[in-house]
């Protein structure tokens, strides 16, 4: 007899690192994630297959992502950064056991340890999945494993965007990506940093009262039946982001939106949203924060393997968290086996909160309910090493000892358990303080005019050809416009700036992606395309290869009779 249902949703994204440096901000970037979480990841949903269990994840891919995955030079470029790894580690097997280095036999195992899962890695990379990740999540979709959900093109800040025509682009471009790549539409999607903004309200230019369409509209004209949000957006109360983070130079302040009173609704179901026909559905707190929490959750146990120190030689991690107020010179050495049998305890743990989290509600409200779980895909392997582990033994004990919890993709569960009231939810994100502040902000406010003026320079031109002209030259420069149009609007070059994560890279990067959108329009607008600077910036910014310029096409506003709606700003 079934307790309920448990869906188990990863969110990979990664910004457009191709050709954009290597090392600390670049493709090295992108390459360490796929060795440490999206080769694994499919490694176990391949070895649960073997084993007859169907993993049942919703695994959303943002279409950057996928771009670069799909990417003959970024899939060669992660051999030879597994190569490098490999020669690394090599020269640590020579020179341990080295008797002027404390423990230094264990450091030979553990040369040892990483020298085979490297060597593994390779294998599985080229020789198992041809290189191309991207054709072998497919295949697992199209097996029934996993469900494939698009995202915004280069995951813009939705709320944030001026005009409808981009909005709609960032989610038609995100479609059609997917589609192409994974061979069908995605039924759901992941907004960009949850990042969600009702219909409002506002002056037009002609001084009348127009009436903007909600984020869901811009979904459902895209064929995207659900998406996800934060237990605070459903419950009201406090967002779980509210609290300052500690980044590497000190206190990121913001200002906190008070807190909501509660809703009544809780996120044991889904539930539509008013103005479309689309879902959505918010994390479980309790279920969520186990996992993400490196204070209080299991990634934070002092058995796992530190993220932060590398051996000065190799780069190999050779060293636990020992705990968390060890510093970094005295943590102890990293040892697997301990940390599989930790990862052992704490997968029976989860499967048990999540079994009594939903036999607790069937019991108190007499129905089934829904645990809905979201993470970002990176968190497991690449922040937390063992991670990937984690999935793979929290699925197969559900299949072996709990099939009273019903496993299912987030889209199979909107099928099979269509919400059955309407929820209005309020401007939110995941960051800090549950509102837009991490994007919008003292430090980023500068960017969002140019955004805006990228957007409204790129209607205008777009509007002059309605019709694709004959010039291939032209045609190939608009092409490009908007893909620099979208590269700009990314939500990762603001959210890098504010946490200063890697605030100078982000700055030149968002920078070089508005020289180029300009410098393209300049040449489209003078007549006077260069085939060779054109040619330059395709062959570096080559996502999106079937794009359509005309996405761009200006959507006519609507007036809206007087007092209809009440009146709201742009921004809250």
């Amino acid at each position: 007899m079934s307790v309920g249902q448990f869906v188990f949703m990863l969110h990979s994204h990664l910004p457009y690192y191709r050709m954009a440096g290597m090392w600390p901000f670049g493709e090295e970037n992108l390459y360490e994630c796929m060795a440490e979480t999206y080769v694994p990841l499919l490694n176990a949903i391949s070895e649960l297959y073997d084993e007859g269990i169907k993993a049942k994840l919703t695994v959303g891919i943002t279409p950057i992502l996928a771009e670069q995955l799909n990417d003959e030079h970024l899939q060669n470029g992660f051999v030879e950064y597994i190569d490098s790894r490999i020669s690394a580690v090599s020269k640590d097997l020579d020179r341990y056991p080295d008797p002027k280095v404390a423990h230094s036999q264990h450091l030979k195992y553990l040369a040892k340890y990483y020298f085979d899962w490297w060597n593994k890695l390779r294998d599985d990379f080229v020789n198992k999945y041809e290189k191309n990740l991207i054709k072998y999540f497919k295949k697992f979709q199209d097996l029934g494993c996993i469900e494939i959900t698009t995202s915004g093109a280069t995951h813009g800040f939705s709320p944030l965007l001026a005009t409808d025509s981009n909005l709609n682009a960032q989610f038609k471009v995100g479609q059609d990506t997917t589609k192409r790549l994974f061979g069908k539409k995605a039924m759901g999607a992941w907004l960009p940093e949850c990042a969600y903004r009702q219909g409002y309200e506002y002056i037009g230019k002609d001084g009348q009262k127009h009436w903007r369409p909600a984020i869901e509209v811009t979904l459902q004209n895209n064929d995207i039946q659900y998406f996800f949000t934060e237990s605070h957006v459903i419950e009201g109360g406090n967002s779980i982001g509210n609290r300052r983070v500690i980044g590497m130079y000190g206190n990121i302040e913001y200002i906190p939106l008070p807190e909501r009173p509660a809703t009544g609704y809780d996120t044991y179901s889904a539930y539509w949203l008013p103005d479309a026909q689309v879902a959505v559905m918010g994390r479980n707190d309790r279920a969520g924060y186990q996992v993400w929490s490196a204070a209080d959750g299991y990634p934070g146990d002092g058995c796992f393997r530190e993220f932060h120190k590398k051996d000065d030689k190799s780069g190999m991690h050779y060293w636990r968290i020992t705990s968390p107020t060890t510093d970094l010179g005295d943590k102890m050495l990293y040892d697997p086996v301990l940390a599989m049998n930790k990862i052992n305890e704490n997968s029976d743990h989860y499967t048990t909160l999540i079994y009594h989290l939903l036999n607790d509600y069937k019991l108190a409200k007499g129905k089934e309910g829904l645990v809905m779980v979201s993470f970002d895909t990176e968190l497991f392997g690449h922040w937390w090493f063992e991670g990937v582990e984690f999935i793979k033994q929290v699925i197969k004990k559900f299949h072996d000892y709990l099939p009273e919890v019903e496993r299912l993709t987030a889209g199979e569960y909107i099928t099979k358990y269509p919400p059955k009231e309407a929820i209005q939810i309020p401007e939110s994100s995941w960051g800090q303080g549950g509102h837009f502040y991490v994007w919008m902000n003292h430090l980023t406010e500068w960017m969002w005019p140019i955004i805006h003026s990228c957007e409204k320079r790129i209607n205008e031109i777009v509007d002059r050809y309605p019709n694709i002209p004959e010039d291939k030259l032209l045609h190939r420069a608009l092409n490009q416009l908007a893909r620099e149009n979208l590269l700009l609007q990314s939500s990762d070059w603001p959210f890098l700036i504010t946490t200063w994560q890697a605030k100078d890279y982000a700055t030149d990067r968002f920078n070089e992606h508005v020289d180029r959108f300009s410098l393209i329009a300049d040449m489209i607008e003078s007549g006077s395309i260069d085939d060779g600077k054109l040619a330059e910036i395709e062959a570096i910014d080559n996502c999106f290869p079937v794009i359509d310029y005309r996405i761009y096409q200006s959507v006519k506003e609507g007036l809206i009779p007087q007092q209809e709606k009440k009146l709201a700003p742009l921004y809250q």
